[in-house]
């Protein structure tokens, strides 16, 4: 039986791009300045981008705080766009907005948001929610459940964790992550540092290294003490990088999983850790 489409069916433009309408309330500031106030946004998904970006009604946007870009970036996927300085008083954010290629997408306005060099605004938010990094994909879940699997991390063959109360994460795309009571955790063997990182879907992280020796990354363990309330369930808990701890589930050995992160952790480079994604943990 055939399906006919409805209002939010995801569409292609011949550009290869993807878009859907969302219902959410959408806003962005700059400042003190409400730069996006949108009831009509897109979700588009750029080819070869793995997160959706939000592309905005004219109308809803402050074009009256825009400018033609002073030093448009080039490239293949920059040459069919046209680029937006927004200027709010003070410093001019270069590149903070830009348009799609086609007609699908004519009349809307994107601005800078996942993985931009450039700054762009300083707050997004969904309806009363701040938002970060990239917005939430519809067609993506996370779901934080608790569980009773018995649980044994073990870094270098030390015992780092042990419990059977965990919070099991299941995120799309991402392996299980696995959060754990930290009176289950050996937080001796760690120490904590000043990095954090925030995801659309869990909120902002801090984390922890270990202390030994051994071939461990830097920040493999992480915590959201404050997490947006669809993951409200993990508040505390402590949750490691599979990819670079040994972990074993009901006397079952996992295999550490090859993701986006996995590289990103062994570089040692904090220009490529994860910050939020997809998320881990956190991207």
């Amino acid at each position: 039986m055939s399906t006919l489409p409805t209002a939010h069916s995801v569409r292609t433009t011949p550009e290869g791009f993807l878009w859907e309408p969302s219902e959410r309330w959408v806003r962005g500031v700059k400042g003190e300045v409400t730069v996006v106030d949108s009831r009509h946004p897109l979700l588009v998904w750029e080819p070869g981008l793995p997160v959706p970006q939000y592309a905005f009604p004219r109308e809803e946007v402050r074009e009256d705080l825009l400018r033609p870009a002073a030093h448009p970036p080039t490239g293949a996927h920059a040459g069919s766009r046209i680029f937006y300085d927004l200027d709010t008083g003070g410093e001019p954010l270069r590149n903070a907005a830009w348009t799609y290629p086609g007609r699908d997408l004519a009349g809307y306005i994107t601005f800078a948001w996942f993985q931009h060099r450039d700054p762009g605004l300083d707050h997004w938010y969904e309806e009363e929610e701040e938002i970060f990094v990239h917005p939430r994909d519809p067609h993506k879940r996370v779901d934080a459940l608790p569980s009773r699997r018995h649980v044994v991390v073990e870094i270098d063959g030390t015992v780092a964790a042990d419990t059977r109360r965990p919070v099991l994460l299941f995120e799309t795309g991402l392996p299980t992550r696995f959060y754990i009571p930290r009176e289950d955790v050996r937080l001796d063997l760690f120490e904590p540092t000043d990095h954090s990182s925030r995801c659309p879907y869990k909120g902002i992280a801090e984390y922890w290294s270990w202390r030994g020796g051994a071939d461990v990354p830097s920040n493999v363990l992480w915590s959201y003490p404050d997490p947006l309330p669809a993951v409200g369930t993990v508040r505390g808990l402590l949750a490691f990088y599979n990819e670079a701890v040994d972990i074993t589930v009901d006397g079952e050995h996992r295999k550490r999983p090859v993701t986006l992160f996995t590289w990103a952790l062994f570089s040692g480079t904090e220009a490529s850790r994860p910050r939020a994604g997809s998320s881990p943990g956190p991207l």
